[in-house]
């Protein structure tokens, strides 16, 4: 069938046949089929929506347009975690390490920051010496005796969606579920874990705003995975401030390693998200209850074996032993500015979106994908939501490497910030799960 009997069928809201979808992304990566088809196609889909099953045949497509990595030597053990993204997410590095200890085998391929959300590897790439390319016999090797590795996203994995989404980012339709969930999910079916555990992220620092519309995409990429034969678990945490209380990519790196050394002041949201999903992967890995997991990964960090753990990875990988275990090993950002309270209370609502947005203006994050990272510029937060506060209290500290970024980025922050008489209601750490419910063979 033609290219423009497809857009034609799908604009009139009817459902493409699995051939017409494959026939679709293989001419697009392939180019056949021009940008100005496929735009016409999209937009068709953004309005129009996909029904579950062509939602899944075009993330298996999108996932078989390139390179598949064969995790098969790990058997049901194999198991990888996403983050849809938002601002002070570390947890990778703490629910891998934890994973690995409950018996998971973690063979994790991340990418890079743009705009207010950080980078998995640029957090990474923070640790001196630390190497994110390794070749594939070293890179299972690794998770094979340690348990986990964390690599950049190899170029060959999933390479229609990097297409489509460059196409989808500049006609308006980057913001169709359909498109999105696959999108993502794409990247994991070709990552090859039998188990994943999805971080769906809510509030003002996450791509969903509301729980609602984090339930829709969540539940759509359970269907996906688990229609592709993966099982699947969605785990709703809540982003409508930071996690945890530094952002910024060694800043965050440091409040993994004081995290995982049982340091956990102030840190019930990290500790709870980390462990919740970390349970989760074993729990789908071992096929026992996520509540029994959670105690076990409780064990794991508190007994420091999950630090060790996270040290012996990150040494695998070329990682500086001495910058991990001592703190006057790591350089600090030259200068630094204090945010302090404008007013006495409460400190009711923390943007997260803005206070991400401060974070690439002191240079942790980039605007365009060729800026350059600042690794010791971010924030470190002295209150957070639901703290009382009294006008002129400090409650952040700005990092930078460039002086004269200080004043606009701490203007930023400031108002980024919201006051009130009374105390905030709690938001809870974990806002919902969604399990799949794979049919095994």
């Amino acid at each position: 069938m033609r290219i423009t009997d497809m857009i034609t069928r799908k604009r009139d809201g009817q459902a493409l046949t699995d051939k017409e979808i494959r026939n679709f992304i293989d001419g697009y990566t392939s180019g056949t089929i021009p940008d100005y088809q496929m735009s016409a196609l999209l937009m068709a889909i953004y309005f129009r929506g996909m029904t579950e099953a062509e939602t899944a045949v075009l993330t298996d497509c999108m996932a078989h347009s390139g390179e598949m990595l064969d995790l098969s030597r790990f058997g049901d053990l194999s198991a990888d975690k996403h983050s849809t993204g938002g601002v002070g997410d570390k947890t990778t590095f703490i629910v891998a390490p934890l994973a690995a200890c409950l018996g998971c085998k973690t063979a994790k391929m991340s990418g890079r920051g743009l705009g207010h959300t950080g980078g998995t590897i640029d957090k990474l790439e923070s640790i001196p010496g630390y190497r994110t390319s390794l070749g594939g016999a070293e890179f299972l090797s690794q998770v094979e005796r340690i348990g986990v590795s964390v690599i950049g996203a190899n170029a060959d994995l999933a390479p229609a969606d990097k297409k489509l989404y460059a196409l989808r980012d500049v006609t308006g339709t980057v913001e169709s579920v359909p498109l999105i969930a696959s999108s993502i999910m794409s990247k994991k079916l070709a990552a090859g874990a039998k188990n994943i555990v999805l971080d769906v992220t809510v509030g003002s620092g996450a791509f969903m705003k509301t729980k609602e519309n984090a339930e829709i995409l969540a539940r759509a990429m359970v269907d996906i995975g688990t229609r592709c034969g993966r099982r699947v678990t969605a785990v709703l945490t809540d982003m409508d401030q930071p996690l945890g209380r530094c952002i910024g990519n060694a800043l965050e790196i440091e409040e993994v390693i004081a995290f995982l050394r049982g340091d956990d002041r102030g840190l019930d949201d990290l500790r709870e998200v980390s462990l919740t999903l970390a349970a989760h992967m074993a729990s789908l890995a071992r096929g026992i209850p996520a509540d029994a997991a959670y105690k076990e990964a409780e064990t794991a960090w508190k007994s420091g074996r999950a630090y060790e753990t996270f040290l012996a990875f990150i040494t695998a990988q070329g990682g500086d032993a001495d910058w991990i275990i001592n703190p006057g090993a790591r350089k600090k950002a030259p200068y630094e500015t204090v945010a302090v309270a404008e007013h006495t209370g409460y400190l009711s609502h923390m943007n997260a979106e803005e206070v991400g947005i401060t974070a690439m203006m002191l240079g942790a994050g980039r605007q365009k994908t060729d800026d350059k990272i600042d690794p010791l510029a971010g924030i470190r937060l002295l209150k957070k939501a639901g703290d009382t506060v009294s006008k002129g209290d400090p409650v952040a500290v700005l990092y930078t490497s460039d002086k004269a970024l200080l004043p606009a980025a701490e203007r930023r922050f400031s108002a980024a910030l919201e006051y009130a008489a009374e105390k905030p209601a709690e938001r809870a750490h974990i806002l919902g799960e969604i399990a799949g419910d794979l049919q095994e063979k």
